[in-house]
């Protein structure tokens, strides 16, 4: 069977590839390879302008832009060459240094230094700084942006109904007014800062060898500081330079940046729920989109489907980023290979993420806020001023404020009328009485629509 949309196993690279192909320049085995070419050849250049190292001569302009090609153009031939040397070698990293040896056939200066091709590496000096790179790239290019267009889709959301007042419920049941705005700000403010922290995780790279100690290294070239060399490399590549590891580096940046992110799409599972349940009460109505069906049998449905898809990837997601990083940091001794099936997979995380976060922008934009049914909750639950009430019940010293609120109101039908006849009925000065009278569920918001306005 061939494959296709249709035939795949994954529903990242089936159903789902429209959203998903954006990852595939990254995390696909092209961009595995890809990011292994370039760390070989930058190590090699970076070699090649090193004094000390009298064996590889300056290089020519020529030979230079011979090796940024050999980066810059790779191609998916290329990808395909390195596979079937791998059919021969078994070897994944040593495939791609053959291939740029081969390469190397096409030019007589690259040709001669071609036995400086991962010269004194691991190819966990190479795998590493591949997934580094990879990481860097995909957090700057693709994943922090679509953070960002959701959170502003948020965002603006929020702002758009910061005084649309609505009732909380707090243990599902009537409660104290916020506004709608409000509501959705506290989401934004919550994703700003898990954002922040997903952005700020520092990703490192190391290039020390076989077991960390650049024994190779110093066995060639005793009198060359290699720590620095390689500190250089990889600060070179936009990581931080690993000091201290086996001849893994130990993946504990990966940890970090995946229990960010599980963080960030935890936020969205909450806020997908409750927009969800928005929905289901008709606080929130969906556009019709006149092509779309609901259900197979009711055509009168409208289902929330963006935010249920979301929910399910987010869940997929978090699963894979919880195992990355419960596994990765996690090595027998000075090196075992379970982390490295698991690192091919990196992408299928990333990709339900992503998925998440295009459905909840595409949710968003069909959603109608219903002030009609919102403001008509507020009117039949006038009981949710018992708060206030009893506040300034006590501000004025009348004993027992709370527990005469509660025979009132608890269990009971409360509207207009039977409130304000409990008011006039205290025993406070008018002014008290009068602001309390002024007081409805509709304006009992606090500070919630400046606190919208404000996120």
């Amino acid at each position: 069977m061939n494959f296709s949309h249709l035939t795949a196993i994954s529903p990242v690279d089936g159903r789902y590839a429209s959203t998903t192909k954006l990852l595939r320049p990254y995390f696909s085995e092209y961009g595995l390879l890809h990011a292994r070419v370039e760390v070989e050849v930058r190590w090699l250049h970076l070699l090649s302008i090193n004094d000390d190292i009298k064996e590889i001569p300056q290089l020519s302009s020529d030979a230079e832009n011979f090796l940024d090609n050999i980066v810059n153009n790779f191609s998916i031939e290329d990808a395909t060459a390195i596979k079937k040397i791998e059919d021969t070698t078994k070897h994944d990293v040593k495939a791609v240094e053959y291939f740029i040896k081969r390469k190397f056939q096409r030019n007589k200066e690259l040709n001669k230094i071609s036995e400086f091709v991962h010269f004194a590496c691991t190819s966990e000096d190479i795998n590493n700084t591949s997934y580094g790179i990879i990481i860097k790239r995909i957090r700057k290019n693709i994943i922090l942006p679509k953070m960002d267009i959701l959170i502003a889709s948020i965002r603006k959301l929020a702002i758009a109904h910061a005084n649309i007042p609505m009732m909380s419920r707090t243990h599902g049941q009537p409660a104290s007014t916020t506004t709608l705005g409000k509501e959705l700000a506290n989401v934004v403010k919550r994703l700003v800062l898990q954002r922040t922290h997903v952005a700020t995780v520092i990703l490192y790279g190391k290039m020390n060898g076989a077991v960390g100690n650049y024994n190779a290294h110093f066995s060639a070239y005793p009198d060359i500081n290699w720590p620095m060399i390689a500190d250089e490399f990889v600060t070179g590549l936009g990581l931080c330079c690993n000091e201290y590891t086996t001849q893994i580096e130990p993946h504990d940046y990966m940890a970090e940046l995946f229990q960010a992110m599980i963080r960030f799409n935890t936020v969205l599972i909450d806020f997908s729920r409750d927009i969800w349940n928005y929905i289901s009460i008709d606080y929130f109505k969906q556009r019709v989109m006149t092509s779309e069906i609901g259900s197979s049998t009711m055509p009168h449905k409208i289902n929330p489907i963006e935010f249920e898809n979301a929910e399910g990837n987010l869940g997929i997601a978090n699963a894979m980023f919880n195992h990355f990083a419960m596994k990765l940091p996690i090595s027998r001794w000075q090196r075992d290979l379970t982390d490295s099936t698991v690192l091919r997979n990196l992408g299928v995380s990333f990709a339900h993420s992503l998925l998440a976060y295009c459905s909840i922008s595409k949710g968003i934009s069909k959603l109608r806020a219903n002030p009609n049914t919102i403001a008509n909750d507020l009117n039949i639950n006038w009981e949710i001023l018992s708060e206030p009430l009893q506040t300034v019940m006590r501000r004025y010293g009348i004993k027992g404020s709370y527990e005469k609120i509660k025979e009132l109101t608890r269990g009971q039908y409360i509207n207009k009328e039977i409130m304000f006849n409990f008011i006039n009925n205290l025993d406070m000065p008018e002014e008290g009485k009068e602001n309390l009278r002024q007081l409805t569920p509709a304006n009992y918001i606090g500070n919630a629509a400046e606190q919208a306005n404000s996120c």
